[in-house]
C-alpha cells in the first residue's frame, strides 16, 4: 500500500490551522491594541439651553437668555507620538446672545483652554507634556473608557476642579442607538476661585476694588456613554457660578446659572455616528472575525485532515476520484 496525500488536502489543512490560530490572536492580541484613545482628533461639540449670565456692560444678570458651550478638541500629533500618550488640547467657549455672533472666542463671555494627557490604554491622566490643569483626575474627561461597565465612575468637572462620582442609571438610547447612562451632581456650593470687581457689585460700597469669591455648583450632570468605544453620546448639566463677597455666605450677583445645557441635536447624532463606526471596527476585530475565523478553521482543518488520512490510507494506483480501471 502506498501512502500518498494530494496537495489540496495540505492546503486546506494548512489553512484550517492558520484560521484557528488566528482567531485567539485576533481576540486577545490584536481587539486590545485596537482599544487606544485616537491622537488625530479634530472634533468640536455644542451643548445649548437658556438661562441666566452677568452682563459686564450693563453691569446685570440677564435672565431667560440662550446660553451655547462649544468645545473643540484638537489631537496634537506630535507630542502624542512622542511620549506615546493622548495629548488632547481643549479649548471651550461659554457664548451668550451677542458674543455667539462673533465667532471670536477671544470675545465670547467665558474662554478657557486646557491641555490634557491621558494613556491611550486605560484613559488615565499623565502627568507630562505641559498639561493643565495639573490636577487633571478621574476616569473620564471628554471620553470614559473602553469597555464600559455597570457600575460608577469619576468624571472631572473642569469648572470644579476636581472629580464628580457618577452613577449607572441603566441604559438609554440616543438618536436610536442605545448607550449606558450615568448621573451625578454638585449639590453643594465649591469656592473654586476669585476675581477682582468693585465692591458695590457684591455690596461692599465703601471698598473699591475686591476679590470676589466665585462658589460653583451643579445641580444635574446627565451623560450617556458608548459601551464598547466609551464615547460621550449625550451630555446635559445644570451649572450655577456666583460672586459673594469675601469671607461672605451670600450669593451676589448670579454669573452664569442654567438648569439645562445640552448636547444640541446635531452633536448627540454627529457622536452617535462616530461611536457606531468605532465600536462596529471593535466588534469586527475583537468577535465577528475571530468566531468566524474559529469556525472557518475548524471546517477546513477537519476537511483536509480527513483528505490526508484517506490519500494515505489510499491503495497504490487508485487516483484522487477512485480506483482506476
Amino acid at each position: 500500500m502506498r501512502r500518498s496525500c494530494s496537495p489540496l488536502s495540505l492546503v486546506l489543512l494548512g489553512l484550517g490551522v492558520f484560521l484557528l490560530v488566528l482567531a485567539p490572536m485576533l481576540a486577545w492580541y490584536v481587539e486590545p491594541r485596537a482599544q487606544r484613545t485616537p491622537i488625530d482628533i479634530d472634533s468640536t461639540t455644542v451643548l445649548a439651553g437658556t438661562g441666566s449670565y452677568f452682563d459686564q456692560q450693563e453691569v446685570a444678570t440677564k435672565d431667560d437668555q440662550k446660553l451655547t458651550v462649544t468645545r473643540r478638541v484638537l489631537g496634537n500629533v506630535s507630542e502624542s507620538e512622542k511620549h506615546g500618550v493622548a495629548v488632547w488640547d481643549v479649548s471651550q467657549t461659554i457664548d451668550n446672545p451677542k458674543t455667539l455672533k462673533l465667532a471670536d472666542p477671544r470675545k465670547s463671555f467665558q474662554w478657557t483652554t486646557e491641555r490634557w494627557v491621558t494613556d491611550r490604554e486605560t484613559n488615565r491622566p499623565v502627568h507630562c507634556c505641559g498639561e493643565t490643569p495639573k490636577r487633571f483626575g478621574g476616569d473620564a474627561y471628554l471620553k470614559f473608557p473602553f469597555g464600559m461597565e455597570e457600575r460608577g465612575y469619576t468624571w472631572w468637572d473642569a469648572t470644579l476642579g476636581d472629580t464628580v462620582p457618577l452613577g449607572y442609571k441603566g441604559r438609554q438610547k440616543v438618536a436610536g442607538y442605545e448607550g449606558l447612562r450615568y448621573t451625578g451632581s454638585v449639590k453643594d456650593q465649591v469656592k473654586v476661585g476669585s476675581r477682582q470687581v468693585p465692591g458695590v457689585l457684591v455690596d461692599e460700597k465703601d471698598r473699591g476694588q475686591v476679590n470676589a469669591e466665585e462658589w460653583y455648583s451643579n445641580a444635574g450632570i446627565d451623560i450617556t456613554v458608548d459601551e464598547r468605544t466609551g464615547r460621550i453620546l449625550r451630555v446635559s448639566i445644570a451649572p450655577k457660578v456666583v460672586l459673594r463677597a469675601p469671607g461672605k455666605d451670600e450669593d451676589k450677583v448670579t454669573l452664569l446659572q442654567s438648569d439645562k445645557l445640552e448636547f444640541t441635536g446635531k452633536t448627540q447624532r454627529e457622536q452617535v455616528d462616530l461611536a457606531r463606526t468605532d465600536s462596529d471596527r471593535l466588534k469586527l476585530v475583537g468577535e465577528t472575525a475571530p468566531v468566524g475565523s474559529a469556525a472557518a478553521g475548524g471546517l477546513l482543518a477537519i476537511g483536509g485532515g480527513f483528505l490526508v488520512v484517506r490519500g494515505r490510507n489510499r491503495p497504490a494506483g487508485q487516483g484522487a476520484a477512485g480506483s482506476a480501471t
